[in-house]
This record gives structure tokens, C-alpha cells and sequence, in this order.
């Protein structure tokens, strides 16, 4: 393996109203410092975004 490992998580999808999982998930920090991750739904496109760690 090249030891690049993609994270993967689910979110809820608002659009799709159902949890996916998301596409070019990206750990980010919010303004207060708490953890959050941000990404794409892999079917319909909409942004997703989910407070905490990704695992």
C-alpha cells in the first residue's frame, strides 16, 4: 500500500434524505475548535458536513 489511506464517513444527506457516505471527505476545525468533517454526496452532489472526528 502507498500509505494513503482515504477516509471514509457517513453523513446524512438532506437532499437524498438518507445517510451516505461521503465523497473527498475533509477533516476540518470549526471556529469554536471543535472537530468537523466536510464532503460531497457521492450521489446527488450536495455538501455534507458532520460535526466530530472522522473515524
Amino acid at each position: 500500500m502507498n500509505g494513503k489511506q482515504e477516509k471514509t464517513m457517513e453523513a446524512y444527506c438532506v437532499k437524498c434524505k438518507a445517510k451516505q457516505e461521503m465523497a473527498d471527505a475533509k477533516e476540518i476545525k470549526m471556529k469554536n475548535g471543535r472537530p468537523a468533517t466536510t464532503g460531497k454526496c457521492p450521489k446527488c452532489g450536495t455538501k455534507m458536513f458532520r460535526i466530530g472526528k472522522a473515524k
